[in-house]
């Protein structure tokens, strides 16, 4: 598997993880209903999820993750 692929995966399950957490909390704790709940819950884990990216260097490919909560970017 390449590591374009691996970061596409990686990216989907982040993104879909943070997404069902984020929902059930806002489904909990919040007053949204309708289509206003998952479309929040979207831009919300669209913030929230870590961004991963396949690099071709000097050295091979690498995978690269920057993510809001982790200071600057992390090889992965």
């Amino acid at each position: 598997m390449s590591n374009k692929t691996k970061a596409l995966f990686y990216n989907l399950g982040s993104f879909a993880i943070i997404f069902v957490i984020v929902r059930l909390l806002l489904g909990e704790y919040s007053g949204l209903y309708g289509l206003w709940l998952p479309i929040t819950t979207f831009v919300v884990t669209t913030i929230l999820a870590p961004k991963f990216q396949a690099v071709t260097t000097r050295d091979g490919d690498k995978i690269f993750m920057k993510w809001m909560f982790v200071k600057g970017i992390k090889q992965f």
